[in-house]
């Protein structure tokens, strides 16, 4: 968005439970198009709701519900949400309801409502679903009026019910909705595309095709630029921005060019609204013909349709939508007479709520500017999420031909240190590439620091790192090895290759590695360039980033994991499942996986605990047991206590389960590590490391002196994280601070404040601090400063 401005946090903790439900009455509904995700608003607003003593009803098939009333209106209990997580779609219906656009219509809905003494109302659709609901509360107090004139109210009843308060949460897979970096449903939707492109691009280079993909998007190009950056694609149609004028024999001599390079198949993404300059279709069949009369090339077309709105929820729309849900609540019962009907928004990493009307407003200036052709300031008001993404997917398709780049005489060496973690490949594939556009030459260092002083350096090209986004794993070879012991050998490597920057992809090893390089450049004039690390690990346990590399594929593999034994359990019935998760000491895994697989209990290092709790945790299972959801679910960090182990736990649990419930284990291991990487994670791989390279052409331009390229500031040894809001370069120094090294964790995890959320949803007491929750702020025209740019996820 173009940006948000907020009052400052107060320094005064404020918890929840002075927040009481007691008296009021919630409905959840869902409305327009399904979402994958949605499921999990539902339920996190159904439990928040029960939990803080409100009574919640579901209105059944949206607003089509609330006119027709009936058993279309049912009150939720806690077990009535249970086993809907990982459920694609909406359990509760959805429809397109023509009456609800009619003054009649509203008034039968005031009046099924106000018999129930529903004033509290929780919607959960796109843009016209919201729009729809602010409509409603502006004519609450005119509806009741009229209510009473009819004799269907009394005066008393109007009175209790004088108030309607409207809070919004956006389920969209096509990411349309101005005011938040993604909407619910919008990671799995590009979960269903990037694994139709991963199958077609086996059969496309068997054959030597060229595939022409459509996919959703009628009016935004969010999943169509996004899937053409995960997968590396030849080139991408979207409404936001049309071709110029010619781009038939530029796309021809691009593919014919790509094919020259050896590269066996063309893939071409295509949003359902794509247009040229002078607002006309672009459709797949249109490309299809061009590509066989122009080039000859076999081609073939696939339209996605309705698969992109299917399946299970991925584990980040799990996460983002139990989130808002909860967060949906507190701004329910936080909402006064004056507080506008407001939307809960996903910001970098932080949730925030905007006013309703002020985003259904931007969302609309979108469209106006579009058909104004308008389409620079299209994609401004998309906000800069779709900015960042449309900026990266053009440095890596420069249409610039190869021979014209700019000749820098600079060379950057990209490397892989720690363990493998899926998007690395992504992250290699952007820096070479960027780094070439920007005129570097770029350096492969293979085997991380060990093939570095055994001199595995080589020039890699453009054409070298092509397929490689969707690979897992790291193609460049990488070790633990750190490079203190070798220093000197290391150096005498820097001087063969003259390197004159660093780019390090990898985990805590990679941190500690620059760390010591930085110390060592006392002593070494080599290491005195431009330095900087991206995080990749699946344990996420690197300080200075809320979010690592490889973390958002490993999350999935665990939920997917879990769906499954919940699934065999629900066969079986009095079934607790105790599974173990990698991380090392960092717990994030677990409990990030623990909320989206809907775990009951999870026990990680960073949270102590001991034999009371593993006791207060079995008899909370066996009073489950009692209910109609007979099955557990919990998570064991590897390394959260050296005496209680998982075989500890497991065999604890059997013989206090005893009779009520029996135990299976599993140890999910390696398998977390592997398999092809999330649309995320290629995705924030390709953004961060091409980021990363401009920082480092910026930084040689500024340290480059007398003819060599030389600097020892300590901020030009950085790591790119990203934090909250932003994507900011911090250097390694100063993190030094914020790091526990003997457990190899950041001394202050973000994700902490998740553990109560997962609690919560879980049926545990807790405390459940409110002060950093979304306060009202206002979607604004200002453009932040740069380090105050909004991440774009």
């Amino acid at each position: 968005m173009a940006g948000v401005t907020g009052p400052k946090r107060q320094d005064t903790r404020k918890f929840f439970e002075n927040l009481s439900g007691a008296g009021k009455s919630i409905a959840v509904l869902t409305s327009g198009g399904d979402a994958q995700g949605m499921n999990g608003a539902v339920r996190a607003v159904v439990r928040m709701g029960i939990y803080v003593g409100a009574k919640v009803y579901f209105i059944h098939e949206g607003y089509q519900g609330m006119v027709d009333g009936g058993d279309y209106i049912k009150e939720a209990t806690w077990e009535s949400v249970s086993s809907v997580l990982q459920v694609g779609g909406t359990v509760i219906g959805s429809a397109r309801c023509k009456e609800f656009r009619t003054h009649e219509g509203r008034l039968k809905a005031a009046h099924n409502l106000v018999q129930r003494g529903i004033t509290y109302l929780c919607v959960i659709g796109g843009d016209g679903s919201l729009t729809g609901a602010n409509l409603f509360r502006e004519e609450w107090s005119g509806l009741l009026n009229e209510l009473i004139e009819q004799g269907l109210i009394d005066e008393e009843a109007a009175k209790s019910n004088s108030e309607l308060h409207i809070v919004g949460m956006v389920g969209s897979i096509d990411n349309d909705f101005c005011g938040t970096d993604m909407t619910i449903g919008t990671d799995s939707a590009l979960h269903r595309i990037i694994e139709v492109v991963d199958a077609i691009m086996t059969t496309a280079q068997s054959h030597q095709r060229t595939f022409v993909l459509e996919v959703m998007g009628r009016h935004c190009g969010y999943l169509a630029l996004v899937s053409a950056l995960a997968c590396g694609a030849d080139w991408v149609f979207i409404p936001e921005m049309p071709p110029e004028d010619g781009w038939e024999e530029n796309m021809c001599q691009k593919l014919s060019e790509n094919r020259a390079d050896k590269k066996r198949l063309n893939i071409i993404i295509v949003a359902e609204g794509a247009i040229d300059s002078h607002n006309k279709a672009i459709t797949p069949d249109y490309i299809k013909d061009l590509v066989v009369s122009q080039l000859g090339f076999d081609t073939r077309v696939t339209i996605l349709g309705h698969v992109q709105r299917g399946g299970t929820p991925s584990a980040f729309d799990r996460i983002l939508a139990s989130r808002m849900g909860v967060e949906a609540v507190l701004a329910l019962l936080e909402a006064s007479t004056d507080t506008p009907a407001c939307v809960v928004s996903l910001v970098g990493n932080q949730a925030v709520r905007l006013p309703l009307m002020e985003c259904v407003q931007m969302t609309q200036e979108v469209q106006k500017a579009m058909d104004e052709k308008k389409f620079d300031e299209a994609v401004r008001l998309r906000g800069r999420s779709f900015e960042h993404n449309l900026t990266t997917y053009r440095l890596l398709s420069s249409q610039t031909a190869r021979t014209d780049l700019p000749n820098s005489t600079f060379n950057v060496a990209v490397m892989n240190v720690g363990a493998p973690a899926a998007g690395m490949n992504a992250a290699v594939r952007s820096a070479v590439r960027v780094g070439i556009t920007e005129g570097h030459k770029m350096f492969a260092v293979n085997d991380g620091f060990e093939g570095f002083y055994k001199g595995q350096i080589k020039e890699i090209k453009w054409g070298d790192v092509g397929g490689w986004t969707g690979q897992g794993g790291s193609l460049l070879g990488t070790k633990r090895t750190l490079p203190a012991e070798h220093l000197d050998k290391i150096a005498e490597q820097m001087r063969i290759h003259s390197i004159n920057a660093l780019l390090v992809i990898g985990g805590f090893e990679a941190f500690e590695s620059l760390l010591e390089l930085y110390e060592a450049r006392a002593n070494y004039k080599e290491f005195c360039i431009p330095m900087c690390i991206l995080p990749a690990t699946i344990s996420n346990n690197v300080p200075g980033t809320d979010h690592s590399l490889g973390a958002d594929t490993s999350l999935n593999a665990i939920v997917e994991t879990c769906d499954r034994i919940k699934q065999s359990a629900s066969g079986t019935k009095r079934r607790v499942f105790i599974i173990e998760t990698m991380g090392g000491y960092c717990g994030y895994l677990a409990t990030v996986g623990g909320l989206a697989a809907g775990a009951d209990t999870v026990y990680i290092y960073e949270e102590p605990f001991d034999i009371r709790d593993l006791q207060a945790n079995v008899e909370h299972l066996t009073q489950k047991m009692k209910t109609s959801i007979q099955r557990g679910l919990v998570l064991r960090n590897e390394n959260c206590n050296e005496n209680f182990t998982t075989d500890f736990i497991y065999q604890l649990y059997s013989e206090e389960g005893r009779g009520v419930f029996d135990c299976r284990k599993n140890i999910l291991g390696h398998m977390q590590q592997g398999g092809a990487p999330s649309p995320f994670d290629r995705n924030f791989g390709t953004k961060v490391a091409a980021k990363a390279i401009q920082w480092i052409t910026r930084t040689l331009k500024e340290s480059y002196k007398e003819g060599r390229v030389y600097t020892n500031s300590e901020d030009t040894a950085c790591l790119l994280g990203m934090r909250r809001r932003a994507m900011v370069f911090q250097p390694v120094a100063q993190l030094r601070e914020e790091t526990d090294f003997v457990h190899r964790i950041p001394k202050e995890q973000w994700w902490l404040k998740l553990r109560p959320l997962m609690k919560i949803l879980a049926k545990y007491k807790t405390s459940y601090d409110v002060s950093d929750a979304g306060q009202l702020e206002h979607v604004t025209r200002v453009r932040p400063k740069e380090k105050e740019t909004p991440a774009a996820i």
